[in-house]
């Protein structure tokens, strides 16, 4: 494991009880602690890592969080306005009811809060069953109406009547999770390729990058248009879930690839490298025991970079209708009803999603510069 000699300055903020070690009577730690305190610096950095936390936490707990489940709806309530929460110390958390107004020319229903009505909700209260990390049955919600027949849309609701705060909930776990499988494959194929093309050099890196350029070349909506409309209709949720994912994998690899062969160029004369090869390591000893553990913080923070990328690219095949559709629920498929403008003026808390990716995006990205800046050996 690599460690790194200490001088004064950067001893002096090592806080009491780290593990260090000393090494000709000067103080050294390794380098993923070393990146630590610098990444602990960086205070964009530290919020984006708590939020990055939160919003996967919600992603785990989602059916526990969520007060109803995905294909719960009431028609009675379409396009129904936000409901705020009150507190009543004597008998707990309300909120208001609604009274609707019939359009004489649309014949639409038109919903305003009724400050006059009171339905009572409250915490881990008895709700629709499910299985809580697809293994546990459980029936009890964070929060909920007292009476399940009761309406309570705390963000409003949707033009087919579902809560939208639920259907938030549940389409951060696919939003979330693809970018992050996505990513993981992009991962896979750009490290084994890039460190190919890297290590090999000659024809080989000669072949590899062609093909790299070739991926490059091709426009990027028109691929994604062209493959999302090779996907069967007949295929269910979960088979179009991975084959979005496929294809985001595919488009995404190739800048993982040359991230990866540009470092092992610089690294195969290298001392340790010579080192390895006279002492009588194989090649992939070479590649995946020292040259690869080398840069793998600038993998981490480049891998934390190319999530966010991922996850706006499914939002945006689901938002033109090109990735999951419904009953699959994603913060993509959310904004789809945000199309229509004359919606927006009615019922402008279907943007909400919109603003859960600007938010998870910024965190990410912010998690992702810190880390590019801590594991920077010569930035000061």
């Amino acid at each position: 494991m690599t460690t790194v000699l200490l001088d004064a300055d950067t001893t002096s903020s090592v806080e009491a009880g780290a593990e260090t070690g000393t090494k000709n009577g000067r103080r050294t730690a390794k380098q993923w602690r070393l990146v630590w305190w610098k990444f602990r610096q960086h205070k964009l950095a530290m919020v984006g890592l708590v939020l990055m936390f939160g919003i996967y936490l919600v992603a785990l707990f989602a059916e526990f969080l969520a007060p109803f489940g995905t294909s719960t709806f009431n028609s009675e309530y379409t396009y129904a306005p936000p409901q705020r929460i009150h507190v009543d110390w004597g008998e707990g958390l309300y909120v208001h009811g609604y009274t609707s107004t019939i359009d004489e020319e649309t014949f639409e229903p038109t919903f305003e809060v009724d400050e006059s009505q009171r339905i009572e909700i409250g915490l881990f209260v008895k709700g629709e069953e499910y299985e809580l990390f697809g293994l546990i049955p459980w029936d009890r919600h964070l929060i909920g109406p007292e009476d399940p027949g009761q309406p309570m849309y705390l963000l409003g609701a949707d033009r087919n009547g579902h809560d939208l705060l639920s259907r938030l909930i549940h389409g951060t776990r696919i939003s979330m999770t693809i970018g992050l499988v996505g990513v993981a494959m992009a991962l896979v194929l750009g490290i084994i390729l890039g460190g190919v093309s890297g290590y090999f050099g000659g024809r080989t890196d000669t072949v590899i990058q062609r093909i790299v350029e070739f991926f490059m070349s091709i426009p990027g909506i028109p691929l994604w248009m062209g493959l999302s409309a090779a996907l069967p209709h007949e295929w269910g949720p979960m088979q179009r879930y991975f084959a979005i994912t496929v294809i985001l994998a595919v488009i995404g690899w190739t800048d993982m690839a040359r991230v990866v062969r540009g470092r092992f160029l610089s690294l195969r004369n290298e001392e340790f490298v010579t080192s390895a090869r006279l002492d009588g390591s194989g090649r992939p000893r070479v590649i995946y025991r020292h040259m690869l553990p080398s840069f793998t913080s600038h993998l981490i923070a480049s891998v934390t970079l190319s999530i966010p990328a991922m996850i706006l690219a499914e939002t945006s095949l689901s938002f033109l209708g090109l990735g999951l559709q419904d009953p699959v629920v994603s913060w993509g498929v959310l904004l789809q009803d945000a199309q229509n403008v004359r919606v927006l003026s009615t019922a402008p808390w279907l943007m909400l999603p919109g603003v859960a990716v600007i938010v998870a995006v910024l965190a990410l990205n912010f998690v992702g510069d810190g880390l590019r800046d801590a594991a920077d050996p010569y930035k000061r």
